[in-house]
């Protein structure tokens, strides 16, 4: 085990015991990564919903099946990545994480990034986009695609996978293929840093 995986796994314990919000007090389990400890891309989700809750992994529910369905069928493997959420245990009716428990999440999601210290972040919908991007007029659809450059470390956002659930179609411009699109752009600029 490497020196960052213990320092990982120090993290997780105080994230699994902390009851720095209200967030602690209905969580069956917290949901803290999934992937490689050394990944060059960092993927930065909302929240856990159910399914994630009760197994503890980020990205299993239909939506993160349908992230990683993507990234599979586009030679990702295990090691090109690391997934995490803004907030480690699910908000109650899967609602949006409210900015007081990102706030108490903050220090565990900030020490996993310096831990890991990817090449590119990548903010998976606009919860995870408000988070790091302070401009408030900027939305999902405006930013995805572009690479965002803030204390040395670079952010891409995309659309969350969940909205991707209600479009199906593949055709140029639609929200599954811009998807695809820039999961492969991420790919490739991981080549280029």
């Amino acid at each position: 085990m490497t020196n960052t995986q213990k320092q990982l796994e120090e993290l997780q314990k105080e994230a699994n015991i902390c009851t720095q919000c209200s967030l602690c007090q209905d969580r069956n389990k917290v949901v803290f990564f999934d992937g490689s400890s050394t990944a060059p891309i960092f993927f930065i989700g909302e929240a856990p919903g159910k399914n994630e809750d009760e197994i503890g992994i980020p990205f299993i529910g239909r939506a993160g099946q349908l992230l990683r369905k993507f990234l599979f069928e586009l030679g990702y493997t295990k090691d090109d990545f690391y997934i995490a959420n803004t907030v480690k245990c699910r908000p109650p009716k899967n609602r949006k994480p409210a900015l007081e428990e990102k706030n108490a999440c903050k220090r565990f999601l900030d020490k996993q990034i310096e831990l890991v210290n990817p090449k590119i972040i990548v903010l998976v919908g606009s919860t995870a986009l408000e988070s790091f991007i302070s401009d408030k007029k900027l939305t999902i659809t405006k930013a995805r695609g572009k690479i965002f450059e803030i204390n040395n470390r670079r952010y891409y956002p995309i659309f969350h996978p969940s909205y991707l659930l209600r479009y199906h179609s593949l055709e140029p411009g639609k929200p599954r293929y811009l998807f695809k699109e820039d999961l492969i752009k991420i790919k490739n600029l991981v080549n280029k840093y």
